[in-house]
């Protein structure tokens, strides 16, 4: 069974830091291709970040500079360190598992963080 774990959300000042992880289990996941997603109230869900089963990266023109994706293998686990947050980030943030193959995708339940003073 796959399960992705999303943890770390929260409520954040504007200008704070928060950093999600993502654990996977039931699949190899040195051979997928994770991002992270999100969905604020009444809008699309949108990429983040995206990290290849290479390492390579990719950011969102929104979260440039201030979001980082990454991930460590022998852990199973991929994260997303936000920094300099804004109100406008607040949003229901997801998980996904892409094979590198485009196969097979999967989602987490998703974590709230919520920027606001």
């Amino acid at each position: 069974q796959v399960q992705l774990v999303e943890s770390g959300g929260g409520l954040v000042q504007p200008g704070g830091s928060l950093r999600l992880s993502c654990a996977a289990s039931g699949i190899i996941f040195s051979a997928y291709d994770m991002s992270w997603y999100r969905q604020a109230p009444g809008k699309r869900r949108e990429l983040v970040a995206l990290i290849t089963s290479s390492g390579s990266t990719n950011h969102g023109d929104s979260v440039k500079g201030r979001f980082t994706i990454s991930r460590d293998n022998a852990k199973n686990t991929v994260y997303l360190q936000m920094n300099s947050l804004k109100s406008e980030d607040t949003a229901v943030y997801y998980c996904n598992a892409e094979h590198k193959a485009g196969i097979k995708t999967y989602w987490g339940q998703g974590t709230q963080v919520t920027g606001s003073s």
